[in-house]
């Protein structure tokens, strides 16, 4: 691990501010991805601005209408909080899949997010319920967030600070999970939303997409059946040591039935 200097501010500004006058400054959420990153030397940071004190950060707030997540959330605290898990059961139900108990607790939503991990379980939420991704200078429609390969729309030292979610009327999440690291071989959340209903699968490609398919298989007849029945090509997925391309394909559908049916 190279030297680098270290930083803790205790507002946005001050960190906006602190990554302005660096030379090259990486923001630090959970660290769950990045201090690995940094121990390989795959990421030398001139300055790491710790975003851990910023209490705005920090906390779910429910209305009739949306959830608010603070982007420093940790998935823990997602996966206890009674009040989120009745306003949207699968918010829960994702945190409780993420890795264990440790990363839980250190680990963040909007950490998650910003990373793009092509089989993180976040971005499959965030895209399949139609979020907002809201950052210190503007608001990103998650359909624009995740780019491709741990990239999104993020400009250069942009902080994302929550993610406003619509209520969906019912929604759910399924994963096959790679058995070593816990991540999404292929996920799929499927959800019925005020606009219609939404697939987003993470784990099959470069970063998260919508199945806009099985989407339209939905609007038709929301059944297990209609997502099925939907031909999933394997152009474009990934294929590495833990599963081929065609057999990514195949999960997809499996998947995608299994989040229908449990929605």
């Amino acid at each position: 691990m190279h030297d680098f200097a270290f930083h803790r501010p205790t507002s946005l500004k001050d960190a906006r501010a602190l990554f302005a006058r660096c030379d090259d400054a990486s923001y630090l959420a959970g660290g769950m991805t990045l201090l690995p990153t940094l121990k390989q030397r795959l990421a030398m940071p001139s300055d790491l601005i710790d975003l851990s004190a910023v209490g705005e950060l920090v906390g779910i707030t429910i209305t009739d209408s949306t959830v608010t997540i603070g982007a420093m959330t940790p998935h823990a605290m997602i996966e206890t909080d009674k009040a989120l898990a009745a306003a949207v059961p699968v918010l829960a139900a994702i945190a409780r899949q993420v890795a264990d108990p440790m990363v839980r607790s250190r680990g963040t939503i909007g950490g998650s997010l910003a990373n793009s991990d092509p089989a993180a379980d976040w971005p499959a939420a965030a895209l399949g319920l139609g979020a907002t991704l809201v950052t210190d200078s503007r608001e990103i429609a998650a359909d624009d967030f995740f780019t491709g390969l741990f990239e999104t729309a993020l400009e250069p030292g942009e902080i994302l600070t929550a993610i406003r979610i619509p209520r969906p009327r019912r929604a759910a999440y399924e994963k096959f999970s790679q058995p070593a690291s816990g991540f999404a071989l292929v996920g799929v959340l499927a959800a019925e939303t005020a606009d219609g209903p939404r697939v987003a699968v993470t784990g099959a490609a470069a970063c998260v997409f919508r199945q806009t398919a099985m989407e339209q298989a939905l609007a038709a007849s929301w059944s297990a059946d209609a997502v099925r029945a939907v031909a999933v090509s394997a152009d474009g997925l990934n294929s590495d040591i833990h599963a081929a391309a065609d057999y990514r394909a195949h999960l997809v559908s499996v998947m995608a039935g299994r989040a229908v049916a449990a929605a």
